[in-house]
């Protein structure tokens, strides 16, 4: 069985460690780190992730910005970026642990294990729903 591709991007070193830590305990996910923002992109496109965790608040350039040129790739655009970041907090994002804001899930820091993992899966599972081929019926 193909392991699910999850690419972590956050300046903070020990950030992306503890969320690839979490994410391999499951045994089902591949996951990369990146400290460098301004390599996400090349990054990405080598690795191919099914998913992106990315962090918003970071120097020189920030999520936001990492996910427009991400989304805006021919390649990468329809990979699903989901924003663990600490600029809503546990309390906003309520039972779940995340909000939705736009066209993006938004995780509170820290989250946790069991709140990012169904966050995972759930856009996954969007994602193979959407792309499996559709059932055509036609009446003659």
């Amino acid at each position: 069985m193909n392991k699910s591709r999850i690419l972590v991007i956050d300046d903070n070193p020990m950030a992306t460690r503890m969320t690839r830590l979490t994410i391999e305990r499951t045994g089902s996910y591949e996951v990369w780190e990146l400290n460098d923002p301004a390599q996400a992109l090349d990054t990405a496109r080598e690795f191919k992730p099914d998913l992106i965790l990315l962090d918003v608040c970071m120097p020189d350039i920030d999520g936001s910005k990492v996910a427009e040129i991400i989304n805006n790739d021919s390649e990468l655009g329809d990979t699903p970026i989901v924003f663990l970041t600490c600029i809503i907090t546990p309390s906003e994002a309520g039972k779940s642990g995340r909000l939705v804001i736009g066209r993006h899930e938004y995780v509170a820091k820290p989250a946790r294990p069991e709140k990012l993992i169904a966050c995972i899966e759930e856009n996954l599972a969007r994602v193979r729903r959407y792309s499996s081929p559709a059932q055509i019926r036609v009446s003659v």
